[in-house]
């Protein structure tokens, strides 16, 4: 497997674009975007388990109750949730796409992002929808840029892969930087691949893997309105057809693994205001289930968040988190340590600390990406979670997100 580029248009049939339409009062800001496959793709989906969520959701869920898909619009500016009339405009806009590009309506995935509780006008989304489609080509960044709200860095990624001796594509863009904390998927991800794989066993790859990527990965604590990650696939690479769980469908889940976690530590990075990824890896777990309470645990803590932006070694911080999170804690069998490309430190060995160097840790401590590495010592089970520190900026923000 080889990381290429392309993004979501790296698998064979698929083109995109993204353009300011007019959502955005900012001109240079593109705000809607488009995904199409050249056929109708067998897709699968996952949302947020929010009990408040955008209209846009309902749609796709409707939508995609058959298996298959050709299409993704997505606005940003505006989440489209809250609305009286979000269901009637979600419609409108997959109504839009079929006659602008001949996808029948019912195959389109429609997602917005933005902020909740504002009328989405559809005017600038029909006005804008005939250059958008125009514009179709290998124009990945540019339709990662139209679902961008608060980021600061497009998200883009593409892999090869090799399935019966022919050669797959899969890509992805996503979206998320505030209000990231899911439970189902996250922000918004669409991806694409030209793998012929059959819409229940696609349905199982992305489900399966978003407990360990995505429900791992957390900003804020707040679990959006309008996650949603999709994955259209097309098979126009040729491979027979992944129909079970069988070397293929490990190999497709391999790939699209190697895209998912990609992604997410490029939208933990990007975490609004902040300086420095932070990844918690915990070894030694008594079952997976302890694991990963005990890895997002500790990137949930606002306070372990703010000494990691302080690059202050302050692992009792640490502790203290995995004490009030993981149940079946031995807190007198876990170990500590910091890491980054400036080495390694031990802080915390059998629930003590111990002696050490706070300049060498202050030192591992400012790079901008940080591992905090737990060994509860109980078991073989292990889980990663990635999240990023809490500054100053992140209160700037979201103080006027909406004015």
């Amino acid at each position: 497997m080889n990381i290429i580029s392309g993004g979501v248009c790296a698998a064979k049939g698929f083109s995109a674009n993204g353009v300011h339409c007019g959502i955005r009062k900012n001109k240079s800001k593109r705000d809607l975007a488009l995904i199409l496959s050249e056929t109708r793709a067998a897709a699968a989906a996952v949302y947020t388990q929010n009990l408040v969520k955008g209209a846009p959701l309902t749609v796709t869920k409707s939508n995609l109750s058959d298996g298959y898909a050709q299409a993704i619009i997505c606005n940003s500016g505006n989440a489209n949730t809250c609305n009286y009339n979000g269901i009637e405009i979600a419609r409108e806009m997959c109504a839009l796409v079929s006659n602008e590009t001949g996808v029948d309506a019912k195959d389109v995935v429609v997602a917005s992002t933005g902020v909740i509780g504002e009328l989405l006008d559809i005017a600038p989304i029909r006005n804008g929808l005939p250059e958008l489609v125009k514009g179709l080509g290998d124009n990945s960044v540019l339709a990662a840029e139209g679902i961008m709200t608060t980021d600061t860095k497009v998200k883009e990624i593409a892999v090869s892969f090799e399935i019966d001796g022919k050669e797959c594509h899969l890509g992805g863009i996503a979206k998320g930087s505030g209000m990231i904390h899911p439970n189902m998927a996250t922000m918004l991800v669409f991806l694409t691949t030209d793998c012929a794989i059959s819409p229940e066993m696609l349905q199982k790859a992305l489900s399966e893997d978003i407990a360990d990527t995505f429900n791992m990965t957390s900003v804020d604590g707040d679990t959006s309105t309008n996650d949603m990650v999709t994955i259209l696939a097309n098979g126009k690479a040729g491979n027979s057809e992944i129909t079970c769980d069988d070397d293929n469908f490990k190999s497709f889940a391999k790939a699209l693994n190697t895209v998912t976690v990609y992604l997410c530590r490029n939208i933990a990075a990007d975490g609004e205001g902040a300086t420095k990824l932070v990844e918690c890896v915990v070894t030694g777990a008594k079952s997976k289930e302890q694991g990963k309470l005990a890895a997002k645990s500790v990137i949930c803590s606002s306070l372990v968040k703010a000494a990691m932006f302080g690059s202050d070694a302050n692992w009792g911080r640490v502790l203290c988190a995995l004490g009030y999170g993981v149940k079946d804690l031995d807190p007198n069998t876990v170990d500590v340590s910091f890491k980054s490309v400036k080495g390694e430190i031990p802080v915390c060995v059998q629930g003590a600390g111990i002696p050490f160097s706070e300049e060498l840790a202050k030192e591992i401590l400012l790079e901008d990406e940080v591992e905090i590495l737990v060994n509860l010592n109980s078991g073989e089970f292990f889980a990663t979670a990635w999240g990023c520190d809490l500054t100053y900026d992140y209160v700037k923000i979201n103080g006027d997100y909406r004015t």
